[in-house]
C-alpha cells in the first residue's frame, strides 16, 4: 500500500533586460499603480486546484483566445504542477504547450509560471547547472513573469531562479509562502519580502495556497508590506476557508497592485476568488478593472462544458457551480461589505467576512471549510489526497488524515505546506494513520525535510522525532542544499528517447516520468 504524492528523483550576474524599464508592474522598481489589475490562474492553478491539474491542450485552446482578449494584466498558464501532469496523465509536451501559449498571446510577455526555486517544476532541489538551463529554457520558450517561492521560505533556495530569470529578461516575482505557526508572524513575513527585494524581485507576491491568511491579518499584512516595502504587491490566494473574497477587498481597497482570480466554474472551493464577484466589487468601489465582462461569461460557458468533462476528477461536480452572470451578484450586500472594510477596524472585518461567505454560497460556490485553518491543506493537495485515498478504498480515512496532518507538520518544523512539501507532510499522515504507530513507515522525502535536505525548516524538527526516524546517523546539513549537488548536464547523455536538449531538460527533472513519455512521444515503446 503506498501513497503517491509525485516523483523523487536525486550564477549568473543579472543584466539589464527590458523588463528593467517597463515590467508587468508599470515602470522601474518601487514605482506604484494607480489601480489594481486582476491576474487570470484559471487555466493553471484553477483546474489544479479542483480538477487534478487535468485539463489538456485542446480543452484550454477552446477558452484560452477569449481570456486573452478579455482585459487581464497576464495570465498564469505553466508551472507548478503542469509539467509533472502534461507528461504523466495527458501524454502532452509542456514545452509545446508553453510555445502554443506565447503564438497564441503574441508574446510571453503576459504568460506567468509558477516556479518552485531550487526544486524548478519538481519535488526536490535541483543541481544549479538544470536550474540555471530549465530557467533560462522557460523564459526564452514564452513565460514572460517568474513567481519564484521556496516551501520553506528559505531564500538560499531561490538565488539561482531569481538571478536567472533576471539574466534571461524575465519579471521576477518573489513569493512569500504564507502559513500560520508559533514563528510565522508579520515581522517574519516583511523581513522575508525586503530579503527578496535585496535579491532582485521586481515585484513580490503573498502566496497564500491554502486559504489560511485571515481577514484580520491579511488587512495588517498587506498593509505592513505596503508601507514598508517598495515593490508591487500581488496578491494569491483561495477561497478554501472562505476568506479569500474578503482577503480581495481588503487587498483591492489597501492599494494591491496584482489580484488573483478564476473564472467559474473554475473559481471558487479549493479554487481561487471567482473574477464574475471581484470585478463587481471593484466597480463598487470604484476601480475600473478595464475587463470585457461579455468575453468572460462567453469563456464561463465554455468552462462548463469542460467542467463536465472533467467531472471523474473533480470531487465536487454535480453538488455546487452553477453559471453566474455579474447581475446575479448582490451588489447592496457588495456595498455592506465594502463600508465595513473601508472602516479598517478589526470588528468590523470580522463582521464582513459572513457577509462574504453568504455572497459565494448564495450563488452555489462550494461551501468554506474551516478545518482547514488547522490542518492547512492547499487546494490541489486536497483534490489529489481525497483521489489517491479513493483510489485506495481508504476514502473512510480522510477525516483522521487531516487531523493528524498539522501533528506530522509540526514535528517538521512548522514548514509551509506547499509543492512540495504539501505532498510530503500529507503522505507522511496518511502512513501514520494507516500504521499501527506513527511513523512506523517514513517516506524518503519526508526524512530529506529531516535532514534539512530541502532547506532551512522555519523551526526546529521535532527532537523525538529525529531519533526515531534518523537515529545518530545522519546530521542536518549546514549550507545550502543545492551546494551538496553535482552538476547534471555535464555528462554526456545516450538515452534514445532523448532527441532535444528540451527533452533532456525532462528526462533530469522528472526522470521516469520523463522517460515514459519521451518513449511514446518519438514512437519507441516496443
Amino acid at each position: 500500500m503506498s501513497i503517491h504524492f509525485g516523483p523523487i528523483s536525486r550564477l549568473v550576474e543579472p543584466v539589464q533586460s527590458h523588463h528593467e524599464t517597463g515590467h508587468l508592474s508599470g515602470g522601474g522598481a518601487g514605482a506604484r499603480k494607480s489601480k489594481p489589475q486582476f491576474i487570470d490562474v484559471t487555466l493553471r492553478d484553477g483546474h489544479q486546484s479542483l480538477a487534478a491539474t487535468r485539463m489538456n491542450m485542446d480543452q484550454i485552446m477552446r477558452v484560452l483566445p477569449m481570456v486573452n482578449d478579455t482585459g487581464y494584466a497576464a495570465l498564469e498558464l505553466w508551472g507548478g504542477a503542469i509539467l509533472d501532469s502534461t507528461i504523466r496523465f495527458l501524454n502532452e509536451d509542456p514545452w509545446d504547450r508553453l510555445e502554443t501559449f506565447r503564438q497564441t498571446l503574441g508574446g510571453g510577455e503576459r504568460i506567468r509560471a509558477l516556479l518552485r526555486g531550487q526544486n524548478l517544476f519538481g519535488y526536490q532541489p535541483a543541481a544549479d547547472d538544470l536550474v540555471i538551463a530549465f530557467v533560462r529554457e522557460s523564459v526564452e520558450s514564452g513565460v514572460g513573469i517568474m513567481r519564484i517561492f521556496d516551501a520553506l521560505n528559505d531564500a538560499r533556495n531561490l538565488q539561482t531562479s531569481i538571478l536567472t530569470t533576471r539574466a534571461f529578461g524575465g519579471t521576477v516575482e518573489g513569493a512569500i509562502s504564507y502559513t500560520t505557526s508559533p514563528v510565522h508572524t508579520t515581522e517574519y513575513f516583511l523581513n522575508f519580502a525586503k530579503e527578496l527585494e535585496a535579491m532582485g524581485s521586481h515585484q513580490i507576491a503573498i502566496k497564500d495556497m491554502a486559504g489560511l491568511l485571515y481577514p484580520t491579518d491579511a488587512f495588517e499584512l498587506i498593509k505592513t508590506l505596503k508601507q514598508n516595502t517598495r515593490l508591487p504587491l500581488a496578491l494569491h490566494t483561495h477561497t478554501t476557508t472562505g476568506v479569500g473574497v474578503l482577503n480581495e477587498v481588503i487587498g483591492l481597497h489597501l492599494g494591491v497592485d496584482f489580484i488573483d482570480t478564476a473564472i467559474t466554474p473554475f473559481a471558487g472551493g479549493t479554487s481561487h476568488p471567482p473574477i464574475e464577484i471581484m470585478a463587481v466589487f471593484a466597480e463598487e468601489m470604484g476601480i475600473d478593472h478595464g475587463l470585457d465582462k461579455a468575453l468572460i461569461l462567453k469563456a464561463q460557458a465554455e468552462l462548463f462544458k469542460i467542467f463536465d468533462e472533467l467531472k471523474q476528477f473533480i470531487p465536487q461536480h454535480g453538488k455546487y457551480f452553477q453559471p453566474v452572470s455579474f447581475e446575479d451578484v448582490d451588489r447592496k450586500l457588495v456595498n455592506q461589505i465594502i463600508e465595513l472594510v473601508a472602516k479598517e477596524d478589526n470588528d468590523a472585518i470580522e463582521q464582513a467576512l459572513p457577509l462574504t461567505r453568504k455572497l459565494l454560497r448564495d450563488l452555489k460556490y462550494p461551501d468554506y471549510d474551516d478545518k482547514i485553518f488547522e490542518a492547512q491543506v492547499p487546494g490541489g493537495m486536497l483534490s489529489n489526497l481525497h483521489n489517491q485515498l479513493k483510489e485506495l478504498g481508504q476514502l473512510d480515512l480522510m477525516g483522521r488524515v487531516m487531523d493528524e496532518i498539522p501533528r506530522v507538520r509540526a514535528d517538521a518544523g512548522y514548514v509551509p505546506l506547499v509543492t512540495p512539501t504539501s505532498q510530503i507532510v500529507g503522505a507522511q499522515a496518511a502512513f501514520n494513520v494507516m500504521g499501527t504507530e506513527r511513523y512506523q513507515v517514513v517516506s524518503d522525502p519526508f526524512k530529506m525535510i529531516l535532514k534539512g535536505e530541502f532547506g532551512r525548516t522555519p523551526a526546529p524538527c521535532n527532537p523525538d522525532v529525529v531519533q526515531k526516524v534518523l537515529g545518530n546517523t545522519d546530521k542536518p546539513l549546514k549550507y545550502r542544499p543545492a551546494s551538496y549537488l553535482h552538476p547534471v548536464l555535464e555528462d554526456p547523455c545516450d538515452a534514445p528517447f532523448v532527441k532535444t536538449h528540451k527533452d533532456r531538460l525532462l528526462y533530469m527533472l522528472f526522470g521516469q516520468s520523463a522517460e515514459n513519455f519521451l518513449k511514446k512521444k518519438h514512437g519507441l515503446n516496443g
